[in-house]
């Protein structure tokens, strides 16, 4: 049986960017997004969601593929 609380940063990323976009949609076709208190909780959510993003995409540390001492000579 699988989970349905997602575990890695990705996952929750994506689960949270799909559940703005649907809330959006939703409330678009149900015409409430005229109501104050759906406008605030939505752009609260892509606010948080957009920090976050921001967070993790300054904090994102660069991965080399090789390590400095060995090098490779790739001229075959």
């Amino acid at each position: 049986m699988k989970q349905f609380i997602p575990k890695t940063k990705d996952a929750i990323a994506l689960s949270s960017a799909v559940t703005i976009a649907l809330t959006w949609f939703i409330s678009g076709l149900c015409d409430v997004l005229d109501y104050i208190i759906i406008k605030g909780v939505l752009f609260l959510g892509f606010g948080v969601l957009f920090v976050l993003a921001l967070i993790y995409g300054l904090r994102n540390d660069a991965k080399k593929n090789r390590p400095e001492d060995k090098l490779q000579d790739d001229s075959y």
